[in-house]
């Protein structure tokens, strides 16, 4: 105990939502510090980070899509998990000395989330990377709690608290009591889902070939699981799928929305797998308490109300969606104490 103050002394402990599209940092005290995309640029045959390993993040990601024949931007996590082993270290390696600083002789305590569905070989992948990037200690939280918590729910009371958190890669469902997770349903259909639904609704109905970027940027301006008040429209640029020339074209919400209605579908109906293994009584609680939606996904316009309507909850958007993860593991780390032996590590102090 002594000694974990005395190092804390000389380093800066560190919650991180490693998230498939962006990661999230949070320092004790601070609040979040870094939010930067889940991107690596590296020379291509190799595993080496571009400008002497600071080519991660935005820099990398302004890259996609767009690199010549000699580099690779990579994101590092597919699906909520590390396909990368190496590249995720050394992106963590880069976050990690950023908050630290590069002058810190000791690293830091970590507390990262992690998807509830995901097995002990990614977990250890995870614990893994993190020590090798230069964390003294890691400690690992399911998503769907660390969302729970950054989202104020009660989840330590007798009482169910039901959380839906998409993310880039993962939809982790978990009803919640008594600090610990009731029941919990993960799916990899997410935010990453809806992206490539437009993507392939744009080759297949416009015969334009469009990169990730236009196709996020398409879910942004104009996607909506629900029908709007008013409907919108946009212009895309792509690469014409015969000519193979550059072309435009112009698309509204309704067809959007109808290129998103399988990973929609596919969420609602992990909502509905949950609420039909929970206890009677844990269900009785979230008649009056609802759902509440966190996670990137969360900001598509009217989810909520689809999925109030296919489970008959009140269903609301949490306050800082895209923030809930990461507050939630920086109130872990301010009460590291208390909440240490509940978590999962195995990184050796010294």
């Amino acid at each position: 105990m002594l000694l974990e103050k005395f190092l804390g002394l000389f380093s800066v402990d560190m919650g991180i939502d490693l998230g498939t599209c962006n990661t999230l940092v949070c320092v004790k005290g601070q609040g979040i510090v870094l939010n930067e995309p889940s991107v690596v640029a590296v020379r291509k045959g190799t595993n080496k980070v571009l400008n002497d390993g600071r080519a991660v993040g935005f820099a990398a990601k302004e890259m996609l899509g767009k690199t010549p024949g000699t580099i690779s931007a990579i994101r590092p996590l597919k699906e909520g998990v590390i396909s990368d082993f190496e590249i995720t270290e050394a992106m963590l390696a880069y976050f990690i000395r950023k908050v630290n600083g590069p002058n810190r002789f000791f690293g830091p305590r970590v507390v990262i989330s992690i998807p509830s569905g995901i097995t002990a070989v990614e977990k250890r992948a995870v614990l893994d990377s993190a020590e090798r990037a230069g964390a003294r200690r890691v400690y690992l939280v399911e998503e769907p709690m660390a969302a729970g918590i950054g989202a104020g729910l009660p989840i330590g009371d007798p009482t169910a608290s039901m959380i839906v958190d998409i993310g880039g890669g993962t939809t982790d469902v978990a009803i919640m009591s008594l600090a610990d997770i009731a029941h919990c349903v993960s799916v990899r259909v997410a935010g990453d889902d809806f992206d490539e639904a437009i993507v392939d609704h744009m080759r297949n109905v416009h015969g334009l070939i469009i990169g990730e970027q236009s196709a996020e940027r398409v879910k942004i301006e104009i996607g909506s699981a629900g029908a709007l008040a008013q409907e919108l429209e946009m212009e895309v640029r792509g690469r014409d799928t015969v000519t193979g020339m550059p072309r435009k074209a112009t698309i509204n919400s309704v067809e959007i929305r109808q290129a998103l209605t399988p990973p929609v579908s596919a969420i609602i109906k992990a909502c509905k797998d949950t609420l039909e293994q929970a206890a009677p009584e844990l269900a009785a609680d979230l008649v009056n308490n609802g759902i509440v939606l966190a996670g990137g996904g969360a900001l598509l316009r009217n989810i909520d109300r689809v999925i109030s309507q296919a489970t008959g909850l009140e269903t609301r958007v949490a306050n800082d969606p895209l923030t809930c993860v990461a507050q939630g593991t920086s109130i872990y780390l301010e009460n590291l104490e208390a909440y240490k032996d509940t978590l999962e590590s195995d990184v050796a102090e010294f």
